[in-house]
């Protein structure tokens, strides 16, 4: 079997036929890497949902790759814990993010599209991406937060770097992707102390101002698990939901047949962008270690063994999804696992869903004529992430 190379620029650009090749000669693959693959959607349901496959020991063994040590904060983040100080640091967070809260969130996400659209109207053109996809998301985080909005191009860098990162144990031990995301941990992780020390001084009705009372509470949380918390929630909460739209508008312009059946039957936004996530999702692939011996699709993976976990092949799996590379926005029983599954299911996904509806149903009904200005647009240079860099579109 030719080798699989996660860094192959064909493979950025257009995973899939590597993900059908895998699942069919080698599902539960043994990169040269040093970690498996597992391209099935039964095998990486499986494992997202078993609790012997854990999260806490993947930083020190990236770290343990590069010859680095683990930076202050890194592994302290609910997305890398495992339970109980999972579940504490979830709870606390979480009913920022339940569907009835969110649901309260449309109006203003609504208004916050319309004005970006208003803006683009007089121009006929824009880029998707950084003029729609990406204030979207980082205008509603940051509210909720209360991060100032007028300070995101001050974290947008950082956080790019935090998410190009997730890419570390994919790279050669010589990169310095690595060192870069460490360096921006850092300059995020100051902001945030800063910002931390005004709310402290002044509280308002924000989730930061929640979680510095449940930090100051003693036992709910520390210091270094309040500002990985907070991180996260920044990155995580407008990062996944920007390759959500473009990866979805991208989509339906590719099949304007789809497109043109979105604009007839509106009523069908909730599940086209089910499958949006599906077809092409903005979360690629994730990572477990197992913490004992363990048995997948006839394989023995032994303790301490990194096993990852591609959510973007599972959601393509025929076994799962009938004639799983066609868009179909009336998909039924569409039970991809673009949000994970068992107890790392997205905490935002509820959030992500109604940005996701409001602005892509905003912008095909108010937009006539959309079409894409370059048939290949340029991907990020990210493997974990899957979203473009930019996406030229005029109306």
């Amino acid at each position: 079997m030719k080798s699989f190379s996660p860094m192959d620029p064909e493979f950025v650009a257009d995973p899939y036929p590597t993900y059908h090749r895998l699942r069919a000669e080698d599902p539960v693959h043994h990169s040269p890497l040093g970690f498996w693959v597992l391209t099935r959607y039964e095998d990486v349901s499986a494992v997202l949902r078993d609790a012997r496959f854990i999260k806490e020991p993947l930083a020190a063994l990236v770290a343990a790759r590069f010859g680095v040590e683990v930076p202050r904060g890194v592994g302290l983040s609910m997305l890398d814990r495992d339970p109980p100080d999972h579940t504490r640091l979830r709870s606390l967070v979480s009913k920022a993010f339940t569907p009835r809260v969110v649901e309260g969130l449309r109006p203003r996400i609504q208004q916050i599209v319309d004005g970006l659209i208003d803006r683009a109207q007089a121009a006929g053109s824009m880029d998707l991406i950084e003029e729609f996809a990406y204030p979207i998301p980082v205008n509603v985080i940051c509210e909720m937060m209360g991060v100032p909005v007028e300070d995101h191009e001050r974290f947008k860098g950082w956080s790019l770097d935090i998410a190009r990162g997730l890419d570390s144990v994919l790279l050669p031990p010589d990169s310095e992707v690595p060192r870069r995301s460490a360096a921006a941990r850092h300059a995020i992780s100051d902001y945030f102390r800063e910002l931390i020390a005004e709310r402290r001084a002044s509280p308002r009705g924000d989730l930061l101002s929640a979680l510095i009372a449940a930090e100051e509470a003693a036992d709910k949380l520390n210091e270094e698990e309040l500002l990985a918390t907070c991180i996260l929630i920044l990155i995580a909460g407008h990062e996944t939901t920007v390759n959500l739209i473009g990866n979805g508008v991208l989509a339906l312009l590719r099949h304007p047949d789809e497109l043109r059946r979105l604009r007839q039957t509106p009523a069908l936004i909730t599940s086209a962008v089910e499958e949006l996530l599906r077809y092409d999702g903005p979360v690629q692939r994730t990572a477990r270690v197992a913490s004992v011996d363990a048995t997948i699709g006839g394989r023995t993976i032994r303790k301490g063994d990194m096993v990852m976990p591609f959510i973007g092949a599972a959601d393509r799996d025929p076994a799962q999804f009938p004639d799983p590379d066609r868009l179909d926005l009336a998909r039924v029983d569409n039970r991809h696992i673009a949000f994970g599954w068992g107890i790392h299911f997205c905490l935002g996904a509820p959030l992500a869903r109604i940005e996701g509806q409001i602005a892509i149903d905003t912008l095909v009904r108010r937009l006539p004529g959309l079409a894409l200005v370059a048939e290949h647009p340029e991907y990020r240079q990210s493997l974990t992430l899957r979203g473009l860099k930019t996406l030229p579109i005029k109306f």
